[in-house]
């Protein structure tokens, strides 16, 4: 009876498709004479719940009814469009971006969120708009999180100096990474991957909390970060910026574009980093930070034709990292494998290629079909101490995607298939490991719309991999608004799979002299059974009025349900074991979040998290250690308005760390580390439109953990141990630089 009436529901709304009157068209930017869709621009009507979003190709379709007058564009750091007629023929939209404004004087009435939560779109997803970044020492993409509360960043360890990001209560293996939808951080990138995307670079994050699309893949589990990058016809022809670090830290980013046509441009991107400086503030023998330099540079090609409905981009990426670690005595020329001083190095070299093309069909302007490619190589050369761990990862992408709809733009679809090979060569001391992974897959996922108040999508896919067998990958994402959106509900549920890149993903306990147990060391997945879990996730988004200022309030609830799980057990002092899950593994989060705008100069966020993560181990079922209980944030920021675009901008962000496990050593039984507090905040002057300099300070309240490393006085002997690190190490750091762009 159920299934019928979903049937007849089904049906109903599909022929009532046809009886309506529907507004359509496309969304671009205007970059000179060049005009490029805008996927995820908002579409809505005013003083109603009735909103969609773009598509891949800037397309839209709404229901018009005879009391919507007024239809409202608007897209993250462009100037909203208002439209009152010409429904009756598809519409041709064009943003254009805040930053062109005349020079000559500026008025702002309201202020666009660069840090925005989605509306319209059944997934929970929050992005990250390149001014957002501007916000705090953005480096690289680890240090592009710091005042957004839905990624937690912990340390990694007392040696690489390296941020580990964390979604739901999980580590990064678990979260999908991908770069303008190709993954990106899989396999042996995992560690350090973050760090080789320059803050520069990017020009949006999107976060989605729960599990992703099932078209880019079955690995997401706790969630997708994905990163666009600056686009050739839309990055600033010529940018410069400098940063220096009281850690010793040196940056330098050099990136330009030309136009070649009106069909194509390219750009180039430039980075460097260097840190000279031995500092060691805790007085342990150790570096607080490693030495390091690293060369990195990308160049981008696209190309675009409008009219006849192709775009296209192809990107070529090579990469230089290296890094020394240990005492700040050692000398790689005379101590390497020696037992005077313990250090060691950690040397990449990365590549990678990719192709993206697009087509929409100009008579029928929601079908399109797009393909992906992708090829490159990680070769990673390290030594911790007199422990070897060499790998060499070779990964190929390809896939096919085509979307279109079924009857109407009320129910669209997206069908296509993906061909991905993994190669790793790996040795860690005495033990070689060679894998092979080949996996061909086929996705279908479908999207509805009532235009109004609610859509959906479902989403299926079915995977043939060469060590996990063949499998299903389902997953649902449901939308509901009440009170014209001012009430958005979010369902969620769906199941994903990995395979453990245990050495990679765990090289913090490399620098110890912990004994690796593992179950078959030599078996292409060390004897382990893939990963596999279950999340459920719950979003509720509240917007109020209180006095008189727009309030956005949030609640997210997920929990992760392990079927299967690579247990990570470093109970037992001295040694580290992993093996297969034989009992329950979850991670459940639940977070508060407020944010507001106060007038058009001040913005405040606020948010709570509680975490509640626990693994059977072989001692028992603990907390997972290392996973603080409670996390509170607060963002304080201020821009002023002034003319000839000249403005000062502060921040302030705070972070209250609650307590976490530690595990038993060979003196101390597990306990509780205490709490602590984080306080960051920096101010930048904007001289002009081009040119602008900041100065900001991070761990302002001088945290610093002063047992980072166990027996640091006897590096070689059983109880040297740097993975078990909860707070930083540096301590207070300042920072100073400038950014110039044409």
């Amino acid at each position: 009876m159920f299934k019928s009436y979903l049937i007849f529901l089904f049906i109903l709304n599909f022929c009532a498709g046809y009886a309506q009157h529907l507004v359509s068209g496309y969304v671009y930017e205007q970059n000179d004479t060049t005009q490029i869709p805008l996927e995820g621009a908002n579409v809505y009507w005013e003083n109603s719940s009735s909103g969609t979003i773009t598509n891949d190709e800037g397309y839209f379709s709404i229901r018009h009814k005879p009391e919507n007058k007024v239809l409202i564009i608007s897209y993250l750091g462009f100037k909203t469009v208002k439209i009152s007629s010409g429904f009756q023929e598809p519409l041709k939209v064009i943003l254009i971006s805040e930053d062109a404004s005349s020079l000559d004087e500026v008025t702002v009435s309201k202020r666009s969120n660069p840090l925005q939560r989605a509306i319209f779109s059944p997934r929970n997803i929050t992005t990250i708009g390149s001014d957002e970044l501007l916000k705090a020492a953005c480096c690289n993409l680890s240090e592009s999180f710091e005042t957004n509360p839905s990624i937690d960043v912990n340390y990694a360890d007392a040696l690489t100096g390296t941020k580990q990001i964390q979604m739901l209560g999980l580590t990064s293996p678990y979260i999908l990474f991908t770069q303008e939808n190709i993954p990106s951080l899989r396999g042996s990138n995992q560690t350090f991957g973050l760090t080789f995307t320059p803050g520069t670079w990017i020009e949006s994050i999107q976060i989605t909390k729960g599990s992703g699309t099932v078209t880019n893949g079955y690995e997401s589990i706790s969630g997708q970060i994905n990163t666009e990058l600056a686009k050739p016809f839309t990055a600033p022809p010529l940018f410069i910026n400098g940063f220096r670090s009281a850690d010793g830290r040196t940056e330098v980013n050099l990136q330009g574009r030309a136009k070649l046509s009106d069909k194509w441009a390219t750009s180039l991107f430039l980075h460097g980093n260097n840190r000279a400086n031995a500092s060691d503030n805790n007085s342990d023998g150790f570096l607080d930070a490693p030495l390091a330099q690293q060369v990195n540079v990308l160049n981008r090609w696209q190309y675009i034709d409008a009219e006849k409905g192709w775009v296209g981009f192809l990107g070529f990426n090579i990469l230089s990292d290296k890094k020394q670690i240990g005492q700040v005595a050692f000398d790689p020329d005379k101590h390497k494998f020696g037992n005077q001083f313990w250090g060691g190095e950690i040397e990449t070299d990365k590549w990678n290629s990719t192709l993206k093309v697009g087509y929409v069909f100009p008579d029928t302007p929601y079908k399109s079909v797009g393909f992906q490619t992708a090829i490159g190589r990680h070769s990673q050369k390290a030594y911790f101490g007199n422990r070897l761990h060499n790998v060499s990862y070779t990964s190929y992408f390809h896939h096919l995607v085509y979307q279109s709809i079924l009857g109407n733009t009320q129910h669209k679809f997206k069908a296509g298939a993906q061909y991905m090979v993994d190669l790793y060569d790996e040795q860690i001391d005495l033990i070689k490991v060679n894998r092979s992974e080949h996996n061909v897959g086929s996705f279908f996922e479908y999207s509805y719309d009532n235009l109004e108040n609610f859509n959906l999508i479902l989403g299926a896919r079915v995977d043939i991999h060469n060590t996990i067998g063949t499998f299903v990958t389902p997953r649902v994402h449901l939308r509901y608004a009440l009170n014209e959106n001012k009430t958005i509900l979010r369902l969620s549920a769906g199941e994903g799979r990995r395979v453990a890149s245990i050495f990679s993903e765990n090289q913090k306990f490399l620098g110890s002299q912990r004994q690796l147990n593992i179950t078959n060391p030599n078996t292409p997945m060390y004897g382990l059974l893939p990963e596999r879990a279950w999340n459920y996730g719950f979003s509720w988004i509240q917007k109020l009025l209180l006095f008189d200022q727009d309030v956005e309030f949030g609640l997210d609830m997920y929990r992760t349900q392990f079927t299967n799980r690579v247990v990570v057990d470093w109970e037992v002092p001295g040694a580290i074991s992993f093996y297969n899950l034989d009992g329950k593994s979850h991670a459940q989060s639940v977070q508060l979040s407020a944010s507001s705008r106060l007038g058009n100069y001040v913005e405040f966020r606020f948010a709570y998290k509680a975490y509640d993560i626990y693994t059977a181990y072989r001692s028992g079922e603990m907390r997972v250690p290392l996973q603080p209980k409670t996390r509170w944030f607060s963002f304080l920021g201020y821009q002023s308005i002034e003319k000839n675009q000249k403005q000062w901008r502060a921040d302030v962000t705070y972070h209250r760390v609650g307590q976490q496990r530690l595990v038993a050593t060979s003196t101390t039984p597990s306990k509780l580390a205490s709490g602590f507090s984080l306080l960051s905040s920096q101010l930048t002057r904007q001289f002009s439109a081009n040119f602008s300099v900041y100065l900001g300070g991070e761990n302002l309240l001088n945290i610093r953990q002063a047992d980072a490393v166990l027996d640091a006085s006897n590096p070689f002997g059983s109880s040297f141990d740097t993975s078990q690190v909860y707070s930083p190490v540096f301590g207070r750091m300042f920072y100073a630089g400038f950014r110039f762009n044409l």
